[in-house]
């Protein structure tokens, strides 16, 4: 009865870390994409990196507070903090959105989230210790810990390539 029960269980959370893996990337694909193309939610048609805007001047110049906002501001604009800003969106959604390289995504999406509260740091104003960022970086542990590519995705497939058994941090 226990296997049974636990067969039956592990089925249905297989299924939702594959959706929460899918949310999850569908968030920094989505960031990615309203940057590059303004499409007015959070980055109006003129202001989109295409049209010349840079992707994180509005938040580094104007959404950053406490201890670490001077360190935050002077990056803002600057054309190797939008690359490598817009490069991590983009990578960590396709591959959370794929389940290839999850760990590699994980830890980058824990290392975006972990900038952005810094960032904003002062501490958050409606909990003084936890917030969305926090929430979200520890989601994605979860993901890498519980190798999440595996559910819904090709993590199966991509952990059957020569380069990622011969350098298993790619998985």
């Amino acid at each position: 009865m226990k296997l049974l029960f636990n067969s039956y269980f592990m089925k249905k959370d297989k299924l939702l870390f594959g959706i929460i893996r899918l949310g999850m990337g569908w968030v920094f694909l989505w960031s990615f994409l309203d940057k590059m193309f303004g499409w007015g939610f959070a980055t109006p048609a003129d202001q989109a990196w295409i049209a010349g805007g840079s992707p994180t001047t509005g938040f580094l110049t104007y959404g950053t507070k406490g201890p670490f906002a001077d360190i935050f501001q002077s990056l803002a604009g600057n054309p190797i903090v939008d690359w490598l800003f817009m490069l991590g969106l983009l990578g960590i959604g396709v591959a959370l959105i794929l389940g290839i390289g999850v760990k590699v995504a994980g830890y980058a999406g824990v290392l975006m989230f972990a900038l952005m509260y810094l960032a904003g740091f002062i501490p958050p104003e409606h909990n003084p210790f936890f917030d969305e960022h926090v929430l979200n970086a520890l989601i994605l542990l979860m993901l890498v810990y519980v190798d999440a590519g595996m559910y819904l995705g090709l993590g199966k497939k991509w952990q059957k390539q020569t380069l990622v058994k011969k350098y298993p941090w790619l998985a």
